[in-house]
This record gives structure tokens, sequence and C-alpha cells, in this order.
């Protein structure tokens, strides 16, 4: 059996009949709004745990953050895995070529100016997304 998030998340979705898109879609709005709260739950769930643990409570908690947002885009015919690699490749790029790193004060990795912004929308429209051609 793979362990795969995308995988492991479309078998639940086809096993409880939920949503399950192969192209990128704007769906109902109330479906939307349904899948930003299930997020905003499984998040605060995160920041509740975070500071006093334990630990196996905390990885649970970030496990269940990742499956709904899976969830959420398996729902919107997104593949996350895509979009992720994107997001990585940008912000491999806040890397300088000297191997410089810019921080803030508090360790967050800046962008530095290689910075190459993520093109989400590219990796979308080559998944079949048609900007403003999708209604819910």
């Amino acid at each position: 059996m793979s362990t795969s998030p995308a995988r492991l998340v479309h078998e639940f979705h086809r096993a409880f009949g939920l949503d399950v898109r192969d192209t990128p879609t704007e769906v109902d709005p109330g479906l939307a709004a349904h899948r930003g709260e299930l997020l905003a739950e499984e998040a605060a769930e995160v920041a509740e745990v975070a500071v006093v643990g334990p630990l196996d409570r905390l990885a649970h908690e970030l496990a269940d953050v990742v499956y709904v947002a899976y969830g959420t885009a398996l729902v919107h015919g997104i593949d996350l895995d895509e979009v992720i690699a994107e997001i990585h490749r940008a912000n491999m790029s806040k890397l300088g070529p000297d191997g410089q790193i810019a921080r803030r004060a508090d360790g967050k990795v800046l962008k530095g100016e290689h910075y190459r912004a993520p093109d989400v929308s590219a990796v979308l429209r080559r998944q079949g997304w048609i900007p403003g051609g999708d209604g819910a």
C-alpha cells in the first residue's frame, strides 16, 4: 500500500463518497467554505498542542492538517504534489549563489534578490485549469 498522502486521501474520498475531481475546478461556495472550516479547525488544534505537547499529539494534529489540505486539493481537482514542488522551487531560490541566507530576527528565511516567485497558475494550467473558464 502506498503511503503517498495524495493516494491515501484519494482512497478515503472514494471510499466515503466525498468529492474527487481530476481537473482544477472552482467548487460551490458552500463546499469551499466547509473545506476552509475543516482546515481552520485542524490548524487551531496544531496551534493548541504545538506549545504544550505532547509530541505524539502534535504529530497527529500536523498529519490531520496535511490530510485535510490534500482532501481540499482533491475536492478542487488540484494535484497538490505538483504545487508543492513549485513552491519548493521558489523557496530554494531564496538561497543566494554565494550561499548567503537572509533571515528575520525570529529565524524565518527571507526572500533575497535571487528569489523567483512560484508560478502556481502555470502548474494549474498544466493540470487542465482554464482561468475564468470554470464555474462552481
